[in-house]
């Protein structure tokens, strides 16, 4: 994706300003004393994540790219993620919300300024605007955090938004063929596309069936009825243990109450919708339902040949949908809803193999670990990705509801540990395909 340099401009500052408003949105909706809480043991203070985002902004864009001299360098070690665990966050001289505010702001004004003077191009952090991209990318996943601590936060009502659009497309073919063979997975032309997506690379998959749509509440509500949390046959030995120790019985915010289920969804009580993309769920029970199922989790290279091969022209695409940047007809994307769409919406957004809702409404958990791709170079940081490699992580993709569509794309790898539940995750089935079917 090329891009005149004024092209590049205005698309950073409109990343940036967009990732801002949302910040602000997050952090103005509650009154200091829910700024400054801990509302989870998982999560930071929001006052940490505001100023956190404005820190690391200072030390990129400032005084990296800009060259300029440090505003707050007595901070930097008090919003350095490595150095504190989130636990630990609250017991921080932490800038108050206030203070958090005025600095989040004196930074972005000189960013901008920074922006309109800077060549995009002379070395990788700046070729392409890169590292104007990073910050953005950087603040919307932060953004993403905070509404999730939105969600674990307990109190009145503060956000609302529209319901996501609804559909009637008939029925759907319940899985899609994705036949087998090489394919080009990563990437090395995406121009704000981050280490761990790099570089791009042939991948062999044999041909599978996946699911059109991700696994809904209906779907997952059977796997309960049936025993699925009783029963050791389904789960891998480290989740069985972890549920019977947790007592878990149904996804996070999920509880019984008589003959229904009901659902707490941002400070609202609600029956579960079962046509909606089952959230709130670990790697574990993601990886009980699909064994219960008689299925299996896809492994990343298949969720990503699902996600970009065109059968048609050979190719790697940068979306299901083709090359084209995501609109609201492709996904649900950008928090402009706050829950999933129903199973089968965004036919816009299908891919040419015929999948549904890859990109955006749930964080779809793989059976893969989170690892280098072959060639793999940290870049800017070894703390992004690399520290991260291991069999301690599985990945994650397609980003949810509350990912924006500059930090989503069909490379895009998230991670977490397997029994993470907090975030908003999701998942889809596979199994293999008959041999005859492909390589």
């Amino acid at each position: 994706m090329t891009m005149d340099p004024e092209s590049l401009r205005e698309r950073a500052a409109a990343a940036l300003l967009t990732a801002r408003d949302r910040t602000r949105l997050l952090t103005t909706c509650v009154e200091d004393p829910d700024l400054i809480a801990q509302h989870s043991p998982l999560m930071s203070p929001l006052v940490w994540d505001l100023a956190h985002i404005g820190n690391q902004e200072e030390q990129w864009l400032l005084r990296t790219v800009g060259g300029r001299d440090a505003l707050r360098p007595d901070i930097d070690s008090v919003y350095d993620a490595f150095e504190h665990p989130r636990a630990e966050r609250p017991s921080l001289p932490l800038l108050a919300p206030a203070e958090a505010h005025g600095y989040v702001a004196d930074v972005r004004g000189r960013v901008l300024d920074i922006l309109e003077r800077t060549p995009l191009h002379g070395g990788p952090l700046l070729d392409s605007g890169f590292a104007f991209g990073m910050i953005a990318q950087h603040e919307q996943q932060h953004d993403e955090t905070m509404l999730i601590t939105h969600q674990l936060r307990v109190g009145p009502v503060v956000l609302t938004a529209p319901e996501p659009p609804a559909v009637d497309d008939g029925i759907l073919p319940a899985e899609a063929l994705i036949p087998g063979g090489p394919f080009t997975m990563g990437t090395s032309t995406e121009p704000w596309a981050l280490d761990n997506e790099r570089p791009a690379h042939r991948r062999l998959v044999h041909s599978f069936l996946i699911d059109t749509t991700p696994v809904s509440n209906g779907a997952y509500q059977r796997f309960i009825e049936d025993g699925g949390y009783d029963d050791p046959r389904w789960w891998a030995e480290d989740g069985w243990a972890h549920v019977r120790e947790h007592g878990l019985r149904a996804p996070l915010f999920w509880r019984r109450e008589g003959h229904q289920w009901l659902r707490r969804r941002f400070g609202v009580t609600e029956p579960v919708t079962p046509d909606e993309p089952v959230l709130h769920v670990s790697w574990y029970e993601a990886d009980a339902y699909a064994r219960w199922a008689g299925r299996r989790l896809p492994t990343e290279a298949e969720w990503e040949k699902a996600a970009r091969h065109d059968p048609v022209g050979g190719r790697a695409m940068r979306y299901p949908w083709g090359d084209e940047d995501p609109t609201p007809a492709h996904a649900n994307l950008g928090q402009r809803h706050l829950r999933p769409a129903a199973i089968g919406s965004y036919p816009d957004g299908q891919s040419p193999l015929g999948v549904r809702q890859l990109i955006g409404d749930v964080w779809e958990w793989t059976a893969s670990d989170f690892l280098p791709y072959p060639g793999f170079v940290a870049f800017p940081y070894r703390e992004y990705s690399e520290v991260f490699f291991g069999s301690s992580y599985k990945v994650l993709r397609g980003g949810s509801f509350a990912v924006d569509p500059v930090a989503c794309r069909g490379t895009f790898r998230n991670w977490d540990l397997p029994v993470r539940r907090q975030i908003f995750s999701g998942f889809r089935t596979a199994r293999d395909a008959d041999p005859a079917a492909g390589a």
